[in-house]
C-alpha cells in the first residue's frame, strides 16, 4: 500500500509518494514558520568535483520530553554518524552552539550559527502520541540563506526509531546532494567466528552502520557469496553440504528459504538480473567454467559462454543489456563485458596484474573490482569501456566490491595480516579518501548491498 505525504520544500508544499518503503511509518508536511534574512543562493554540495570538502553542518540534539527524554539525543546521533561517514558532511561539535535549546517551530538565529561557521543547520523534535506511536518532526535550513529547505513529519511505532533517524539522513543527503541516500539500507555478509582452521561461517545481515546484526543460518552448513536483489529483499547466495553445492534463493522478510538447483562440481557467484526475475552465475565442468542464466520463474537456465577457459563472476548492467565477468580466456584473468545473450565478448581490462570480482554501479556509469599486482590487492574503478582505470584503496588483502544503491559509496572485505587476523567489512567512497571499517562481533566477509527499503 503507498503512502501520500506532503513535505515542505523551500517553502512550498508537494505530494511525494513514498510507496511501502516507510511500512509503519507515515511522513507528512507541517506549516512553514517565517522566513527572514538575507537572499542568497540555496546552499547544495557539488558531488561531481572529487576531493570534496565536506559541508559545515549543525545537528543539535532532537528536542523531547517525558519518557522520550533521550530518544531525541539518540536519533540526532545516528543522523549525524550518517552524515559524518558520507565524507561530504563535518558536523559542528555541539558544544560550539551557541543557540541551545532549540525549537522545531521557531526559526533559528541565524547569526549565531554563522558565527560557527554552519552552513545548513537540522532542527528536530521527538515525542510520544497518546496512542504510543511517535511523531518525530525535523527543518533543515540554509544558513546564509536564512530560509528552509525541508520540513516533515514521521509517525511510527517506537522500535522503528533507528529506521526513522536513517530515513531523516537520506531526505537530508538527498536535498543537499541532489542524489538519493544510502543510509535506510542492509549489509548481508558472511560472519566469521572460531579458530582459522576450523572457521564457522554464517550468513547474517545488518544495517549499514553495522548495528542490528540478525543471523539467516545457524553455521552447520558452509555460505558464500551473499548477493542481493536490485528490487527487493531478497538474497540469493550458496551453500555447502558435505561437497555438494546449492544455490538458495532466501527472502530476508519472511524467512522463506528455497534452492535454486543442485549443481554438480563447482557454483560461483550467483547474482540478480535488475528486474530480480533472473540469476547469473558459473558453473564449473571439469577443468573449465562458463556462465549460465536462470529464469527464476520457470527455473530455465540457458548457457551464454561456452569455452576452454574459466568464465566466472558475472554482472548485469543496470538496464540488463550486458554482462560484466572474469576470464582467463586470454590467459591471465582479466574483465570482458558481453551481450546478455552471450555474445560479443569483448576484453575492457589491459592494466598490469590479474582483475576478478567485477560488478557494475546502479548508475551504470562504471564497473567496481579487485586487482592483484605484485602481491598487492586492490579495489577499483573503470568505465564499462576500460577506460578512466581508478584505484581507491589497496592493501595486504581486499576483495569483494559491492555497491550501494545510489552508486556512490563500495563495500568490501579487508583481511589483517599475520596472528588471529581475519576479515572485516570496510566501506570507500568513490574519491577513495572516505575508508571507514563497519565494526562487527566477529570476522566478516563477502558484503553485498541492500536497495533502500520497503
Amino acid at each position: 500500500m503507498s503512502v501520500q505525504a506532503t513535505s515542505e520544500h523551500k517553502g512550498s508544499t508537494f505530494w511525494r509518494c513514498l510507496g511501502t518503503r516507510v511500512k509503519a511509518l507515515v511522513v507528512a508536511g507541517f506549516a512553514s514558520v517565517a522566513l527572514l534574512g538575507p537572499a542568497h543562493a540555496l546552499i547544495e554540495i557539488d558531488i561531481t568535483q572529487g576531493n570534496l570538502e565536506p559541508m559545515p553542518i549543525a545537528l543539535p540534539h532532537f528536542a523531547t520530553q517525558g519518557e522520550q527524554a533521550d530518544l531525541g539525543q539518540q536519533i540526532s546521533g545516528i543522523v549525524t554518524a550518517d552524515l559524518q561517514r558520507s565524507g561530504l558532511f563535518r558536523p559542528i561539535d555541539p558544544a560550539a552552539h551557541i543557540q541551545q535549546n532549540m525549537n522545531v517551530n521557531t526559526q533559528p538565529r541565524f547569526g549565531d550559527w554563522r558565527t560557527i561557521g554552519a552552513q545548513a543547520l537540522v532542527t528536530g523534535s521527538v515525542s510520544q502520541l497518546p496512542d504510543g506511536r511517535l511523531k518525530a518532526e525535523f527543518r533543515l535550513w540554509d544558513v546564509y540563506a536564512g530560509q528552509q529547505l525541508i520540513g516533515q513529519q514521521f509517525f511510527t511505532t517506537p522500535q522503528n526509531w533507528r529506521r526513522l533517524a536513517h530515513i531523516i539522513s537520506d531526505e537530508i543527503y538527498e536535498r543537499l546532494t541532489g542524489e538519493k541516500g544510502y543510509f535506510d539500507t542492509r549489509i548481508v555478509f558472511v560472519d566469521e567466528s572460531g579458530p582459522k582452521d576450523q572457521r564457522r561461517k554464517r550468513l547474517a545481515i545488518m544495517d549499514q552502520d553495522g548495528a542490528n546484526i540478525r543471523y539467516l543460518t545457524n553455521g552447520s552448513e558452509l555460505v558464500l557469496t551473499p548477493r542481493f536483489s536490485p528490487v527487493s529483499q531478497e538474497i540469493t547466495y550458496m551453500s555447502y553440504s558435505g561437497q555438494n553445492p546449492q544455490v538458495y534463493l532466501l527472502n530476508i522478510e519472511t524467512g522463506q528459504r528455497e534452492t535454486l538447483g543442485n549443481f554438480p562440481g563447482m557454483t560461483f557467484a550467483p547474482r540478480f538480473s535488475p528486474d530480480g526475475q533472473r540469476v547469473v552465475m558459473s558453473l564449473q565442468q571439469g577443468s573449465n567454467a562458463n556462465i549460465y542464466l536462470m529464469d527464476l520463474r520457470t527455473r530455465r537456465t540457458t548457457r551464454l559462454t561456452n569455452t576452454a577457459a574459466i568464465d566466472t563472476s558475472p554482472s548485469f548492467s543496470p538496464d540488463g543489456r550486458q554482462i560484466v565477468f572474469e576470464s582467463d580466456r586470454g590467459g591471465s584473468q582479466q574483465l570482458y563485458v558481453m551481450g546478455s545473450n552471450g555474445q560479443n565478448a569483448q576484453r575492457i581490462s589491459f592494466g598490469p596484474g590479474n582483475y576478478s570480482t567485477p560488478v557494475w554501479s546502479p548508475r551504470g556509469d562504471l564497473i567496481a573490482f579487485t586487482k592483484v599486482h605484485q602481491g598487492r590487492f586492490m579495489i577499483g574503478v573503470m568505465r564499462p569501456d576500460g577506460s578512466g582505470e581508478r584505484i581507491l584503496t589497496e592493501g595486504y588483502h581486499n576483495e569483494g566490491p559491492a555497491w550501494s544503491p545510489n552508486g556512490r559509496v563500495l563495500t568490501f572485505f579487508r583481511d589483517t595480516r599475520g596472528g588471529q587476523g581475519g576479515p572485516q567489512v570496510w566501506t570507500v567512497d568513490l574519491t577513495g579518501y572516505n575508508e571507514q571499517v563497519v565494526q562487527t562481533p566477529n570476522f566478516a566477509s563477502d558484503p553485498a548491498w541492500s536497495p533502500l527499503l520497503d
